[in-house]
């Protein structure tokens, strides 16, 4: 009896992750709702990985996150060791078969998360090269580049950056297991006082693409984005438009349970110092646990290849809220 017993649940169990239907069956959130953590690119209008499809016809979804980074750069033309914390809240809505609005706000700030330690440590148990942060105190908050004469200490506290972005997307394409969107977003970022006062208008245009079959999804994006050059620190070279190119996979590793990768190729945002002016790249693993109306994600973001000009890691978490107005 207790064999039988077991061989049923075995075989049920096999059966319901091999079931093509379950996949599709509860509502589909897409990628990660998780935003660039490069520190140029998170505190500017990125393009952002979405999904090739939309909502269903008035379908609405709020969302939250909440990211801490630490970032260390390190070269003979600069020094940039902070950290940084970003909130993002806001919703998008589908007005109908093609059009979708997406409204967020988001706010970065330099407050100590206490990830040097952890940071240090990740690096080490992956032999991850500690690019002279071993050498450096933790905790600290300075940008130093003497080329330009820009040496800022003790900034924590400080805002980076607080910017509301709203995002338009048509539908253009949409079968059981391909879909494209096309997409633009207008951004504005206002910062009312301290170190990195000032304000950026700036703009995006990207395609989204997605393959879905079974339990897998597949997501790409290609976007512009068109920069507001009179920005903090005038005194580098600020590049106009620059170019994104974004890579996800979603795996469903059980009901309500969803396993995601992504890669981020995005162009150097200045001309100088050298290291900026090269692609930053993140790779991020996130998982996604889904619930009848809403999803929790969790998702970590380390840089590759380029040491020098990206964030050094960065934890997220999010929660997303589905509802219909039918």
């Amino acid at each position: 009896m207790i064999r039988t017993n077991i061989h049923s649940f075995i075989v049920l169990t096999f059966l319901l992750l091999t079931s093509s239907s379950f996949a599709l069956e509860a509502h589909n959130y897409g990628p990660l709702n998780a935003y660039a953590q490069s520190p140029l690119q998170s505190n500017s209008l990125t393009p952002q990985l979405r999904s090739g499809y939309s909502l269903t016809e008035n379908d609405v979804e709020l969302y939250a996150n909440f990211t801490a980074a630490s970032i260390w750069a390190h070269t003979d033309e600069y020094s940039i060791d902070y950290y940084q914390n970003q909130v993002n809240v806001g919703g998008k809505w589908q007005l109908d078969e093609r059009w979708q609005i997406d409204l967020g706000y988001r706010l970065n700030y330099a407050g100590d998360n206490h990830l040097d330690g952890l940071t240090k440590s990740f690096h080490q148990l992956f032999g991850i090269d500690q690019n002279g942060r071993d050498e450096a105190s933790n905790h600290r908050f300075s940008i130093s580049i003497p080329r330009y004469d820009i040496d800022i200490e003790d900034f924590q506290s400080d805002t980076l950056s607080s910017a509301t972005t709203l995002y338009l997307q048509y539908q253009w394409l949409n079968k059981q297991n391909h879909g494209l969107s096309l997409g633009g977003a207008i951004y504005y970022n206002h910062v009312n006082s301290g170190t990195f006062k000032g304000s950026d208008f700036e703009q995006t245009v990207q395609i989204n693409y997605s393959y879905r079959n079974l339990s897998h999804q597949l997501f790409s994006t290609v976007g512009l984005a068109i920069h507001d050059t009179e920005r903090i620190f005038t005194q580098l070279t600020h590049k106009k438009v620059t170019l994104s190119l974004i890579l996800g996979y979603q795996y469903q590793i059980a009901p309500n349970h969803e396993l995601h990768l992504e890669y981020r190729w995005y162009e150097g945002a200045i001309d100088t110092p050298k290291s900026f002016s090269e692609a930053s790249n993140e790779f991020v693993l996130g998982y996604r646990y889904t619930m009848p109306q809403s999803a929790l994600e969790i998702s970590l973001t380390e840089n590759l290849f380029n040491m020098d000009n990206s964030t050094d890691i960065a934890f997220t978490i999010g929660y997303r809220y589905h509802l219909s107005l039918h």
